[in-house]
């Protein structure tokens, strides 16, 4: 995939605009073009701002509003969170190395020892699953 960037259009409130970005880029930019054309017309729809500028201003402080709730709503991966994942995942690689190691004990401990034909197997007792909201580090 090319690096190079496209000329999009676009338009808000009938008005076309080209509009240079990555290919990659394309579909999330066409979406946010709709976006932004959708809550511009809603805001002229109302009447109370007039002008294409202050429309677009009051359209973008509303988006923006938008996006600030939703962060703080869905808090995204901060240090913390990382750190705690960060740790999960190392104590369960450090317990699955742990089974694999006693797994392989058992193997050649099995092979060494006699077996005895009086002891029953024990079916093994099934791990409880891990419940991930209420797993704490």
């Amino acid at each position: 995939m090319s690096d190079e960037p496209l000329q999009v259009s676009i338009k808000i409130l009938e008005k076309e605009y080209r509009i240079a970005c990555a290919a990659h880029e394309q579909v999330d930019l066409r979406a946010s073009a709709r976006l932004l054309d959708q809550r511009m017309r809603e805001i002229r729809q109302h009447g109370r701002v007039i002008g294409t500028d202050r429309i677009a201003v009051m359209a973008a402080l509303n988006i923006a509003h938008d996006l600030i709730q939703l962060q703080r709503a869905q808090p995204g991966l901060n240090n913390d969170s990382a750190l705690r994942l960060y740790e999960l995942q190392e104590r369960v690689a450090s317990a699955l190395a742990d089974d694999d190691h006693e797994a392989i004990i058992e193997a050649e401990s099995a092979e060494i020892a006699p077996v005895d034909a009086s002891i029953e197997a024990v079916a093994p007792i099934p791990a409880k699953p891990l419940d991930a909201p209420n797993e704490r580090v």
